[in-house]
């Protein structure tokens, strides 16, 4: 069987350690448990990339072969201000990958479909169109049996694995054509973290966007800021990606410490970090209960779902 890298080991040895040659530090958010490892025997999954919804169960792998040999140059276009659309396609085309399969991602997209479902049951239920529920547990109906707990709604996490596998060329549309900050980072006993979840939310004086940030080396990382200017529509793609609008930050001290306080909360179980300095673990321990999560906006009578840090 396939032992599927959900964060794509290009990626991963950018934040090798000098001081451990082909390997870099990590902390478990769980129990905080420290160990150095290589971006080999971490963020895999056997079959992860395996998909029975999809008719070619393993189509992500040729989206991969567009994106991971070219990982390294696009960071070099970055970092020397060159960028093409190859740069914008494959990075964008890395952080979609991560929002679509990894099982951050895939725990996340399993709560919207959920919460579907369980309405759709509900007004079923209500209209008479559900079937009477087992002798054994009448006489309450399926929606009493639902809000009880004794029953519940299961949603395989491959099933929306497979609805943003076939999206991903819309995600990298749309960042590809949202406006990015290059965050260059200088402050050296502060680099950046990344994680098994290296997307982290950041929030915006629009509660209905949020910006992503993304670490892509120590000393490298982009904001992607939507717009939706330049958004798909209705199958409309513009990969020539002439939306695209960048500008260079160096960011101060207090800034580095903010992005590095998102990429822990963001993280799913694990940070990554090249340089062990000893204000991290205390670091990682303060933000290590927090996660990646589904909250609803509600704005007079319209609801939407968005993403959010939450205690956990």
């Amino acid at each position: 069987m396939a032992l599927d890298h959900y964060i794509s080991q290009v990626h991963l040895r950018k934040f090798y350690s000098p001081k451990l040659g082909n390997r870099m530090y990590a902390i478990r958010k769980k129990d905080l448990k420290a160990f150095t490892t290589n971006a080999r025997s971490v963020c895999r999954i056997e079959e992860g990339n395996t998909n029975p919804y999809l008719n070619e169960a393993r189509i992500i792998e040729e989206f991969l072969k567009t994106v991971e040999p070219d990982y390294n140059s696009a960071i070099e276009k970055l970092q020397s201000a060159n960028i093409d659309g190859d740069c914008i396609y494959v990075i964008a085309g890395f952080v979609a990958y991560v929002l679509t399969c990894s099982p951050a991602a895939m725990r996340l997209h399993t709560h919207p479909m959920r919460h579907m479902i369980k309405e759709t049951s509900r007004a079923l239920d209500s209209n008479n169109e559900i079937p009477c529920v087992p002798s054994v547990l009448a006489p309450k109906s399926f929606t009493e049996l639902l809000e009880n707990g004794q029953i519940s709604i299961h949603v395989d996490p491959k099933y929306p694995q497979a609805i943003g596998t076939t999206s991903i060329i819309n995600l990298i549309n749309n960042f590809g054509n949202f406006k990015w900050e290059i965050l260059v980072n200088t402050i050296e006993n502060s680099p950046f973290f990344t994680s098994d979840f290296p997307v982290a939310v950041e929030k915006t004086a629009n509660i209905q966007i949020l910006n992503r940030i993304v670490p892509l080396t120590p000393s490298l990382a982009i904001r992607i800021c939507p717009d939706f200017k330049h958004a798909s529509r209705q199958g409309q793609y513009d990969i020539s990606f002439s939306g695209f609008r960048y500008i260079i930050r160096h960011l101060t001290r207090q800034e580095v410490m903010h992005v590095n306080r998102l990429l822990v909360q963001c993280a799913e179980t694990t940070v990554f970090f090249r340089d062990n300095h000893a204000w991290i673990p205390d670091f990682i321990k303060k933000y290590s209960s927090y996660r990646v999560g589904i909250r609803t906006v509600t704005i007079g009578k319209l609801h939407w779902v968005t993403n959010g840090i939450e205690r956990v």
